[in-house]
């Protein structure tokens, strides 16, 4: 644990030297407050709380940053390594590969958990101070926050994935904004596609529910949007989720799946590649 807390350290140290941590904040804090007033303006009929309304536009922005945050803190995390042959020198020391992989995870989780908590958070507390905003719906908003870790979490795994299998960092760099574009934008315009061109024929609920499980963006939509009755409502999707049945446990644990399995796949690539 000792080793895995200084790897983790050196990660975060790296990130405020580097002023990702900086950067991360003033533009999720931004945009966050500026969404969040936006919220908390009347809604007409809507009989949601600002908070409410703030975490349906969040849950968007989430969906695009928070994944492009993750790929971009983890990329070169080893191909870079590898690069400079600090690698090499790295494991000179008294450390095992797993506990190199692991130990840079928790430190760009740190940088993530930052970021995230001192931005949205941050906006949430401006919001209730400035436009004198109840606070209800609170919950939903914190969820949004812990479930945007997890978000962040699944792409910075996938980050180290591509890092472990190219050899150089361009490669990393463009494989990392595919990987973006596959989950954030393309997977849901072939996945609409189909569903136009089927007209209900084949793909039934059941089935497009799973292929909606199956991007870990789509994941964290429906869990943001269907956990809190208010978010539910508000977004007009109430009761979608659970006849689906896709409740927030299943939800959950699928994303857990999406973070364990890029780094399991990793570590295996990592102990079988010659320095």
């Amino acid at each position: 644990m000792k080793i895995l807390w200084i790897l983790a350290m050196k990660e975060l140290r790296d990130g405020l030297r580097n002023r990702w941590i900086a950067a991360a904040i003033i533009v999720l804090g931004t945009l966050a407050l500026a969404l969040s007033l936006l919220g908390s303006a009347p809604t007409g009929s809507i009989k949601a709380s600002p908070m409410d309304i703030s975490v349906i536009s969040l849950a968007s922005l989430s969906v695009y940053l928070i994944p492009l945050i993750a790929l971009m803190l983890s990329f070169d995390t080893l191909v870079g390594e590898f690069e400079r042959g600090t690698m090499m020198l790295l494991l000179t020391y008294p450390v095992t590969r797993w506990q190199v992989i692991i130990g840079k995870f928790l430190g760009h989780l740190m940088i993530l958990f930052i970021a995230i908590f001192a931005g949205y958070g941050g906006a949430m507390l401006i919001m209730t101070l400035v436009t004198g905003a109840s606070m209800e719906g609170w919950q939903a908003y914190v969820s949004m926050m812990f479930s945007s870790l997890i978000l962040g979490a699944i792409f910075i795994a996938l980050g180290y994935l591509v890092s472990v299998f190219v050899r150089e960092r361009a490669t990393a760099a463009g494989a990392a904004i595919g990987l973006w574009l596959v989950f954030v934008v393309l997977y849901d315009l072939l996945l609409f596609g189909a569903l136009l061109i089927d007209e209900g024929q084949l793909i039934g609920q059941q089935l497009f529910s799973m292929l909606m499980l199956a991007s870990p963006t789509d994941t964290y939509r429906i869990l943001n949007l269907s956990m809190f009755d208010g978010v539910s409502q508000a977004a007009g999707i109430a009761g979608v989720a659970s006849e689906a049945g896709m409740s927030s446990t299943l939800l959950v644990s699928v994303m857990l799946l999406w973070i364990a399995a890029p780094l399991a796949a990793t570590l295996l690539i990592f102990q079988r590649r010659e320095l």
